[in-house]
């Protein structure tokens, strides 16, 4: 990793909260997006997970990969087949439609799905990124895609591959706050879901939320 970056992660689709987390721990230092990676399946590059009626589910978007398992990152495509768009706007209206926040964001959102201009998945995971960043207190120009691949432990702050879905541990430096969910089951808050659960819950309350989630090691 150039030594100019504090921090390296991987693209993601509206990724979860602890992502979002650390990039505001990071607030004022560079932050590398991998973008020399293979394509990862089963992985939050192309998918998050949200809080429904019925408990958590998984939101993915469909891709095609023209060079199958070694297809480059910036080279994953968005498919052009089905109706994920129009399944992504009925599911999020089921399960947020009656949250505080969701008719605040929506509508910006949904333009952001739909636009024409990029059919890569790097690309429409970058463009959320970055409309979501000021609503979180967070500044975009602090994002960078990286130059070239960086080997794995060669840099402290690198967690490009820990942050992964079904791994059964929490991301480290990573303390969730217990938040309002709407749909909260009775077992108590669920953690860990996409950055949109905080966001149509708490709206602007959503940064504090960021700041008290982070617990930085020594090294940090």
């Amino acid at each position: 990793m150039p030594p100019s970056f504090d921090l390296l992660l991987a693209t993601a689709y509206a990724p979860p909260v602890s992502f979002f987390s650390r990039l505001y721990s990071y607030q004022g230092k560079r932050i590398g997006l991998e973008a020399h990676e293979h394509y990862l399946k089963q992985s939050y590059r192309n998918r998050c997970y949200i809080l429904g009626p019925n408990g958590v589910q998984p939101l993915s978007i469909p891709v095609e990969l023209p060079q199958g398992t070694k297809t480059p990152i910036t080279e994953v495509r968005l498919s052009t087949h089905g109706q994920w768009r129009s399944v992504w706007h009925q599911t999020l209206a089921t399960a947020y439609g009656a949250s505080p926040y969701y008719e605040y964001y929506i509508d910006e959102l949904e333009a952001l799905w739909s636009a024409s201009e990029d059919d890569s998945l790097w690309g429409l995971n970058l463009r959320l990124l970055q409309h979501l960043c000021p609503l979180l207190e967070i500044d975009p120009a602090c994002l960078c895609p990286t130059e070239d691949f960086t080997p794995l432990e060669c840099h402290e702050a690198d967690y490009r591959y820990s942050l992964r879905p079904k791994q059964g541990t929490l991301p480290p430096a990573y303390l969730p706050q217990a938040y309002h969910q709407l749909d909260r089951p009775a077992r108590g808050f669920v953690p860990e879901l996409s950055i949109l659960d905080l966001l149509f819950n708490m709206g602007p309350e959503s940064p504090l939320i960021l700041q008290a989630s982070y617990h930085p090691y020594p090294h940090e």
